[in-house]
């Protein structure tokens, strides 16, 4: 239900095509947008549709920053992941849910208003099923809930330990299922699937999933609605095993054993050739995009600017979480590009076009298309999930529709996001969470406990 006035005006509201000035909306009693011309509530002068977020491991937030030690070899996300097994394995149901409700607060207050849950840590650190062998997943349910963000649950098939089929390891044992129980896990979950909770899937990877578990699972039932993510291309050394032991490139090897649509999202998707860059955004599916975690990684860059101008759909994700923010997100897509051609105002392909609004639209449209809800713009009929700029703020002194986007992502580090809506109920108010300090002090509890 929503808080207070079910009607608001905003002096600029974000669109689909731009700002429109002056606009009025109203919020139904199921927390969807209507059309209104009533004048309502003042909600300020910059009124957003938040943001999704389409890739998120939300265990992972509380190892942020443990991992910046050098090592005596040579560091790389295959040393980062030895550092993430360890941690997991410490990891059972109640502290993911603290955990997951801190990041999703965080998330709630730098914009994200929509989380696509990419969950793979299933079972317990011996691989047994727990009692309730969804419980991992549930307890991903109860935090988005606690923190009032929405939630696409992705859970995640992994089978194998390698391209060769190799067993999982001892500390891969968690995460995996055979093709038949992970069907009945997305049984189960289904039940739960409400206004507010989609539940898809997700293929961990290639190397992770093999060929025939991979065709089982896409003609299942299962398969024929939601959302469906993969991890793909991430590293050169991803890529190099795929080429020796299938024979092809993992998009190129994607594109010929499964029908890819817009119900996919390829997350990374760092290392294309210009003929897999071009079959990814002709295809409808989404680019994911994780430009800080794969900065922090040390992935790559994504080739953006031929990307864009093939007309390919992306979206963006805090990932492994060493940052919270999509302008953050969005500005270092940006940067990347910026030092690896030496040019300016790179995702922005035609003269005159806003690098700002150019990113922001692009993010919310590709989002919103991962996380299979009917968000990203507010529309009729869509969620009512909306973020309001602190227009007080000196980032903001003297700016209008031209320049504004672009300040919010480009002028500096102080929060911008003074108010945050999720299904037409506010969540954050004045900068500050809802329910804040009791989910930050039961996360400092939980994560002393781990550590």
């Amino acid at each position: 239900m929503p808080d207070h006035a079910t009607a608001y005006r905003a002096d600029h509201l974000w669109r689909i095509d731009g700002w429109q000035a002056q606009a009025t909306f109203g919020v139904d009693a199921r927390g969807r947008v209507t059309t209104t011309d009533a004048a309502g509530e003042s909600l300020g002068a910059w009124v957003l549709p938040g943001m999704p977020n389409l890739h998120s491991h939300a265990f992972q937030r509380a190892m942020a920053g443990l991992a910046e030690r050098k090592g005596p070899a040579e560091d790389s996300f295959w040393s980062w992941r030895e550092t993430m097994y360890t941690f997991a394995a410490a990891i059972g149901p109640e502290a993911v849910q603290a955990i997951a409700a801190q990041l999703y607060v965080e998330m709630l207050k730098a914009g994200y208003t929509q989380v696509c849950e990419f969950h793979y840590l299933h079972h317990q650190p011996d691989g047994t099923p727990y009692a309730q062998p969804e419980a991992m997943s549930l307890a991903l349910i109860e935090a988005a809930r606690e923190a009032g963000i929405a939630l696409t649950l992705l859970p995640v098939l992994y089978m194998s330990g390698g391209f060769d089929g190799r067993a999982l390891g001892a500390r891969q044992r968690r995460f995996g299922h055979t093709v038949e129980s992970y069907l009945r896990l997305l049984e189960t979950l289904h039940k739960h699937e409400s206004d507010d909770l989609q539940v898809g899937m997700a293929l961990h990877s290639l190397r992770a999933v093999p060929e025939a578990a991979m065709r089982q699972v896409l003609a299942s039932d299962a398969a024929k609605s939601g959302p469906i993510h993969i991890h793909i291309a991430e590293q050169i050394g991803e890529v190099q095993d795929c080429l020796a032991l299938r024979g092809a490139r993992p998009v190129e090897w994607l594109f010929e054993h499964a029908a890819v649509d817009p119900r996919w999202c390829l997350v990374h998707a760092t290392h294309l050739t210009g003929a897999e860059t071009t079959q990814l955004a002709r295809s409808g599916a989404v680019a994911g995009l994780c430009p800080t975690t794969e900065a922090n990684l040390g992935d790559g860059i994504f080739p953006l600017a031929a990307y864009r101008d093939a007309g390919g759909a992306l979206g963006i994700g805090s990932d492994s979480h060493i940052s919270i923010s999509p302008v953050e997100e969005l500005r270092w897509l940006e940067y990347g590009q910026r030092l690896a051609t030496r040019h300016r105002n790179v995702a922005a392909r035609q003269p005159g076009d806003s690098v700002g609004e150019s990113l922001w639209g692009a993010a919310l449209r590709g989002g919103a298309q991962a996380s299979g809800f009917a968000v990203g713009e507010l529309r009729e009929g869509a969620r009512a999930d909306l973020i309001v700029l602190d227009e007080t703020s000196p980032l903001l002194a003297t700016r209008d529709a031209r320049s504004v986007l672009d300040s919010f992502l480009f002028a500096g580090n102080t929060p911008l996001v003074r108010h945050v809506m999720t299904s037409g109920r506010w969540q954050v108010r004045d900068f500050r969470h809802r329910d804040e300090e009791r989910i930050a002090e039961r996360y400092h509890r939980t994560v002393a406990r781990l550590l």
